[in-house]
């Protein structure tokens, strides 16, 4: 039974919903899809899912570009009426002739509703009805070719029965064959399969068979020609294996003598001195600095690319690329979009975008665009572009603040530290980058804590020791094999006595798959609830980013004890400096989470943190 159909408009105007259905949902299913899916540009699916306590339902929607409308019905996700897209269909078309702007209540279109909604369900009937009357033919037909089948195989036997002279067994498998097809006793097949060789007639004479085909002379001949290649692959000798030549080292006579690679600071007694030194050389942080340099390139890219498509459109010619521009329908449909959005696809893929994103995208631009009417002097390509280029900087977009400065401040009014986990998978640089995010705050005159809760790796609480002796910042640490929710709490409640304002906790690197780690890390969240929780991924990575996301995601809500629990908040990109225009990570990072980008690594010192710059990344993509 259908729940519910409303339609609205793009501004979220409720223009008219069916009264007799009335049924109170439970929860807040449209909310969900305009929220988690319209607004996501993942409306190119068929339909959306939605659990409420007590219900489940599946909702299913279709858009009127052109006069900006949605039209969407609910229904119990158990029931899969096959009527909701057609109704849906034939709902778009009528209400579409009858609306108009400046009207807000549409009370006469009750009954037009009743009247589709009639329609649909006997269309559906129909269907099902059809659909049972053809399972039992087909069920028929494949007996009888079976039948057919099982015919041809014994008119194979009797062929060599006839060869070795058993006239009778050749008379009986006659009849059968015969009675099974339903056919006379002549032995003629009315499909032309059999013919006359299988009649007993030419065995009662005598005669040999002539018309028939000898079975053991094709033998006997494939026997001969497999005799014969074997012979001639063993005439052909084997060709003897090469040796393998051993390359000789080179020794050069004028070649300098190795110097010993090794930076690392001379040791002495004076260590405070040397740590002043090395604090005061860092600068400032790129994550104050306004890109400038961003618009600079864009701009040459943009002339670049005026200038190529000047000098193409002069080979074109004038009169092709004005055809171009003037030529389309009055209003787009699939088979219109479809080449335009498959270079948009395979641009987007090129950018390190993962393919399964990249078919989601342009499926809701398609959703998007299907059925605007196409102005004079434009290109589908264009339009498209433009299309994309806007859902790109919607998806990109944080729609919560990512002022931590600000989230910093209400923390300690509250006399209480504020807490950031870094989480991710192993090498990705997480305690590199957790230095420049204290470097960072440090700069803003914030008291920063490491937590080292990395008792797994070797190495990892020096190095993050090391790190805290260049910044001079205080560090936490119990050493290995501890458990890292224990540790994270005691350093929380260490850094509340010391008055620290901010906790930056380390954890080890696991891979998603990993069950115990990733239940140890389940629990250090649960037991410390941090402010933020920041997952440390590669930009270097395509579709894996989107297995590690939502993986990361998943198994933190599902080993953790909490009803409700904590997923990822943000996302820091590391290595942002050694990808060029192969940014499509950030792309799929944030759509398959929901979550911003926070900040943004791009190089080895603590300087080089950066914050995300939306429109720059947008460009690149596209370019």
């Amino acid at each position: 039974m259908l729940e519910q159909l409303l339609i609205f408009t793009r501004g979220g105007l409720i223009l008219w919903t069916c009264k007799e259905l009335g049924n109170a949902l439970r929860g807040s299913p449209i909310d969900a899809l305009i929220r988690s899916c319209l607004l996501e540009e993942r409306s190119g699916a068929s339909s959306y899912n939605y659990d409420a306590p007590g219900a489940s339902y599946t909702l299913k929607w279709a858009f009127h570009n052109e006069l900006g409308l949605v039209f969407v019905a609910v229904y119990q996700k158990i029931l899969h009426l096959l009527y909701v897209d057609d109704l849906l269909a034939m709902v778009k078309r009528e209400f579409s002739e009858i609306y108009d702007p400046k009207r807000t209540v549409y009370n006469d279109f009750n009954d037009i509703f009743q009247q589709l909604k009639k329609e649909a369900e006997a269309r559906a009937e129909e269907m099902k009805k059809s659909n049972q009357f053809s399972k039992p033919l087909k069920a028929g037909n494949a007996k009888k070719q079976g039948q057919v089948q099982k015919g041809l195989l014994d008119g194979g036997e009797n062929k060599k029965s006839v060869e070795s002279g058993n006239g009778d067994g050749d008379g009986h498998n006659m009849k059968g064959r015969v009675s099974m097809n339903g056919h006379s006793k002549n032995g003629h097949v009315g499909n032309g399969i059999l013919s006359k060789k299988s009649n007993g007639d030419s065995k009662e004479n005598g005669s040999p068979n002539t018309g028939a085909f000898d079975v053991s002379k094709l033998q006997k001949l494939r026997s001969k020609g497999a005799k014969k290649t074997d012979n001639d692959v063993n005439k052909v000798s084997k060709p003897e294996p090469k040796k393998k030549i051993t390359k000789k080292n080179r020794v050069w006579d004028d070649s300098p003598k190795e110097q010993k690679l090794d930076y690392t600071d001379p040791a002495s007694d004076n260590v405070d001195e040397n740590v002043l030194v090395v604090a005061t050389d860092h600068g400032e942080s790129m994550m104050d600095k306004e890109e400038v340099f961003s618009s600079d390139s864009d701009s040459d890219e943009e002339e670049e690319t005026v200038k190529d498509g000047k000098s193409d459109s002069k080979k074109k010619g004038w009169f092709s690329s004005m055809f171009q521009s003037i030529s389309g329908k009055a209003s787009l449909d699939k088979a219109d979009l479809e080449p335009a959005l498959k270079a948009l696809k395979d641009r987007l893929m090129t950018k390190n975008v993962a393919e399964e994103i990249s078919q989601k995208l342009c499926e809701s631009v398609a959703a998007s665009l299907e059925g605007k009417k196409l102005a004079s002097f434009t290109r589908i390509s264009s339009i498209a572009q433009t299309a994309m280029e806007e859902a790109l900087v919607r998806i990109l977009t944080p729609r919560r603040s990512i002022d931590i400065l600000r989230d910093v401040h209400a923390a300690k009014e509250q006399r209480k530290p504020y807490v950031v986990v870094f989480v991710g998978v192993n090498g990705v640089g997480k305690s590199t980058n957790l230095a420049k995010v204290a470097y960072w705050l440090q700069q803003h005159k914030v008291n920063v804590m490491m937590a080292a809760c990395d008792t797994f790796r070797s190495g990892a609480v020096e190095q993050l020791r090391t790190h805290a002796r260049r910044l001079q910042i205080p560090i936490f640490e119990k050493g290995y094999e501890k458990d890292p929710a224990i540790v994270a709490k005691e350093a929380i409640q260490e850094a509340s006595r010391n008055g620290s304002d901010v906790v930056l906790v380390d954890t080890a690197g696991r891979m998603q798959d990993n069950e115990p780690l990733m239940r140890a890390l389940s629990k250090l969240i649960y037991v410390n609830s941090p402010d933020l929780i920041l997952f440390v991924g590669e930009a270097l990575v395509g579709n894996d980013a989107v297995d590690q996301l939502s993986k990361f995601n998943q198994k933190l809500g599902d080993l953790s004890p909490s009803p409700k629990p904590r997923l990822i908040d943000g996302i820091l990109l590391t290595k942002f400096d050694t990808i060029d225009d192969k940014v499509g990570a950030a792309l799929s990072m944030v759509y398959i989470s929901g979550s911003p980008v926070m900040f943004v690594g791009c190089g080895q010192s603590y300087t080089d943190l950066m914050k995300l710059n939306v429109k720059t990344i947008v460009k690149t993509l596209l370019k």
